[in-house]
This record gives structure tokens, sequence and C-alpha cells, in this order.
């Protein structure tokens, strides 16, 4: 996600994923250009978790991809 998409911002995507029950548990990657410690403070209250400021290594980018990969994600399945 990026802090600034038209329509809605990634603060609000953040937001709506961490409130909604079924995608709570998916790991957000917030990649931007904005790299203020208050930017960086509000994802982290978001339940952000890892925010990447542009520019980035692609290395960096891959290895957390990599790892949020691994991690398996568990879908509740309405009944």
């Amino acid at each position: 996600s990026d802090i600034e998409m038209p329509r809605m911002d990634g603060f609000d995507l953040a937001r709506n994923i961490r409130g909604d029950d079924r995608m709570r548990g998916l790991p957000i990657i917030m990649i931007t250009s904005r790299i203020a410690e208050k930017h960086r403070e509000m994802a982290t209250e978001l339940g952000v978790d890892h925010y990447l400021g542009k520019p980035y290594a692609e290395d960096e980018l891959l290895g957390l991809l990599r790892h949020y990969c691994a991690v398996p994600v568990q879908a509740e399945v309405p009944a």
C-alpha cells in the first residue's frame, strides 16, 4: 500500500483491513515517499507490519515479501 492513493489513502486501507475480521491478520507493507516520523507512527498505530520509505532497495522489499509470504494466513470462512 502507498499512503497516497486515489479515493482511499494507505492509512484508510490499513484501517479497513484491520477492522475486518476476515482480513485482520493480513500483513500490510506500506511503501511511501512520506518518511516523516509522524507518518511512521500513524502506520504503526494502525497495525501496519512494515513501513518502507522510498527509495528502497529491491532486496529489502523481496526479503519482506518472502518473510510475510512464509507466514500462513488463516481466513475465516463464513458458516
